[in-house]
């Protein structure tokens, strides 16, 4: 394989190419944003997708129930490019003309954004193959479910959306990055993410009297205090496990042990290795600090999302990429983030990269994701566009 540097390669491939299309993507995104849909319901964006695919010449193919793969162009596969389409059950609080009309669902983490560059990047491929044959295939995937664990993108592996692919580029929003500009990172750049949930049950009792029955609540709060500590004890701190406790709650008087408690909180790791390691570490440790107070612990450990670990070559073409399009200053390094992302299964299977889609208005409101009021520049959806195809066309060159 060549690896396609600035210097090697600075013409940019997709241009001015994107700006007939780019009023008609901005309204489809404004047409998604105004009406979202949860995980596995994303009935009606689905049937958007494929009927702008369509009316572009393309063939796209529905997964099943919701999602869409299609292919451009003719030959091996270069790459595949992602786009996840799902909303979350947030209530939006923006005030925008085309805010959400589905109460208490919003694309609050830019989906709707993921979506159109996407999209866009597929309608610019399939113009460039109708005026010259790219000598290649890429695949777009609009998977579903992102926003679930452990996941839409598994179900899209199953019904072989990876086939004959070689790679994987995908883009994320990110509000902490200006408009033009892109964040990366070699290696992890997202972490993987566990729920754990425990319940204790012991016989209750006066609170004179601990010795006489099982204290449960100290034994929630050793349990709260020394996993973490062992966690950070028995596994590499390089790896970056992080066990953090969002939940307790036991009893109801304040001279009463309650017979029951329960707590609940999150695992994550930016090592795919270790991840598993302290899955299995984490359930030992729960049962043998919960021994001593001789409670009866019922645990339950939903494994999430590996993280997601970017490779050197396919984050070298995204930033060559961006370079060309955007401009020297337009690529960043992107700190490392302990949210998950289920692209991390593709990822599991061939080689790939996640790079952070700046949308942040210079000087503007500062916004977060997963929040009612979040507000996109949406400049942004031409940045990613044209680093996302321009990625693909150098993919191509590439093979």
């Amino acid at each position: 394989m060549r690896n396609y540097t600035t210097e090697a390669d600075p013409t940019p491939l997709v241009g001015p190419r994107l700006d007939h299309l780019l009023p008609d993507l901005i309204a489809f995104r404004r047409d998604l944003h105004a009406h979202p849909e949860l995980s596995f319901q994303e009935f009606r964006t689905t049937d958007r997708i494929v009927a702008r695919l369509e009316a572009a010449g393309l063939e796209p193919r529905r997964l099943e129930g919701t999602g869409v793969v299609v292919d451009i162009g003719e030959g091996p596969i270069a790459t595949a490019l992602r786009g996840d389409i799902d909303a979350l059950p947030i209530i939006e609080e923006t005030g925008l003309s085309f805010a959400s009309l589905n109460h208490g669902v919003t694309h609050a983490c830019g989906h709707d954004v993921h979506t159109t560059c996407a999209l866009g990047a597929a309608l610019v491929l399939a113009d460039k193959h109708r005026e010259e044959p790219l000598g290649a295939t890429v695949r777009v995937i609009f998977q579903p479910a992102e926003e679930t664990m452990p996941g839409g993108a598994l179900a899209c592996i199953d019904q072989g959306v990876l086939s004959g692919v070689p790679r994987i580029m995908a883009l994320h929003c990110d509000p902490r990055i200006e408009v033009g500009r892109i964040g990366t990172r070699i290696g992890s750049i997202t972490s993987a993410s566990d729920t754990i949930r425990i319940e204790l049950v012991g016989r209750g009792g006066h609170t004179s009297r601990p010795h006489l029955t099982e204290d449960l609540v100290f034994a929630l709060s050793q349990i709260a205090i020394n996993v973490p500590a062992v966690l950070s004890r028995r596994v590499d701190v390089r790896s970056g496990v992080s066990m953090v406790w969002g939940q307790i709650a036991a009893g109801a008087a304040p001279n009463a042990i309650p017979a029951v408690g329960h707590m609940a909180g999150t695992m994550r790791c930016l090592d795919r290795e270790a991840w598993h390691s302290a899955g299995e570490l984490l359930d030992e440790v729960v049962q043998q600090v919960a021994a001593p107070y001789g409670v009866d612990v019922r645990l339950e450990h939903t494994r999430g999302v590996p993280p997601v670990v970017n490779s050197e070559h396919e984050t070298a073409l995204i930033e060559a990429a961006a370079r060309a399009e955007l401009g020297e200053a337009a690529v960043v390094l992107t700190p490392q983030s302990m949210g998950g992302e289920d692209f991390a299964w593709f990822l599991g299977e061939i080689p790939g990269s996640m790079f952070r889609l700046g949308i942040a208005t210079p000087g503007g409101e500062e916004y977060d994701l997963h929040r009612g009021d979040l507000i996109v520049n949406e400049g942004a959806i031409a940045c990613g566009v044209r680093v996302l195809a321009a990625a693909a066309l150098r993919s191509v060159r590439d093979l």
